[in-house]
């Protein structure tokens, strides 16, 4: 059993609507599901039976974004989740249960003021990015109001880096693209999902370089991370690392098994699995 209390800092809404909506009936993405052999997680679960889960894990506190995710195929919008999806399940367990806003660049100013009014009424704890569908970097003037909000909020942004597993072009991936927001915007916090794997040592030299920008390491098996990000997280990157599933990706009993097997220093195992998300998302 851990001492401390463990933290999936990506773990995407769990309930069988969501399931049903995002994954099995959608054209996009319904194959991921054959693909990633997550046929066993599509059935879903109350916030009572995934709580259950969790406590066998380990795991204390997830963290669930509100999608906003466009189709770069059509255009249209593969997850348009509410605030109110997410906040039903926070409102079911807050401890444990936390949301992140999706930001959508063509909501303009007025998803500027949404995710006040997420963060100040709803209590989430920070915004969520998914920029692939939208054919636009991470650096574009598109979401500056977004990041100039969260820091004025005091809140992080959690933001998808890498390849895209979607049907969607990936260069706008590339963490480079994050250099000149972590540049511009020093008081943001901001954390980038799926180890920004193929570009693993980009990732890992814009969180070297900016004090304000972590790896998160969603959506990637223990088992099949990249040496540089192991080295790093244990090393001169301790505290730069934060864990998590993408679940329905990766189960957490699982991926907490297969952390185990990497040898990590004690402390390095803390900060990833706790520390870490606990100081960015101002967790207890």
């Amino acid at each position: 059993m851990n001492s401390y209390p463990i933290i999936d800092s990506w773990c995407n809404l769990f309930t069988p609507a969501s399931m049903r909506k995002n994954f099995i009936e959608n054209p996009e993405l319904a194959h991921i599901v054959k693909w990633w052999h997550m046929d066993d997680r599509m059935r879903g679960w109350t916030p009572a039976e995934f709580a259950a889960l969790l406590d066998a894990a380990g795991v204390a506190t997830i963290i669930i974004p509100a999608w906003q995710m466009r189709s770069w195929k059509n255009q249209a919008m593969l997850w348009d989740m509410s605030v109110e999806e997410v906040a039903e399940v926070m409102a079911a367990d807050p401890k444990r249960y936390k949301g992140l806003f999706g930001i959508n660049p063509y909501h303009k100013m007025k998803g500027v003021a949404a995710l006040e009014r997420a963060v100040k009424e709803s209590g989430f704890i920070g915004a969520h990015l998914h920029h692939y569908g939208y054919g636009l970097r991470p650096d574009d003037r598109a979401f500056f109001p977004f990041y100039a909000k969260c820091v004025e909020l005091g809140v992080p942004l959690l933001i998808q880096m890498g390849h895209s597993a979607e049907l969607m072009p990936s260069d706008v991936g590339r963490p480079i693209y994050l250099d000149e927001v972590a540049l511009y915007f020093p008081e943001l916090k901001i954390v980038a999902g799926h180890t920004g794997w193929p570009w693993c040592e980009e990732m890992i030299a814009m969180a070297w370089k900016h004090s304000n920008l972590y790896i998160s390491t969603s959506a990637h098996s223990p088992k099949y991370w990249d040496a540089s990000l192991v080295r790093f997280l244990n090393s001169r990157g301790k505290g730069k690392v934060m864990f998590a599933t993408d679940f329905p990706v990766l189960k957490q009993a699982e991926s907490i098994e297969a952390i185990d097997q990497l040898g990590l220093k004690p402390e390095a195992r803390k900060a990833l699995l706790h520390d870490t998300a606990a100081k960015v998302f101002g967790l207890d």
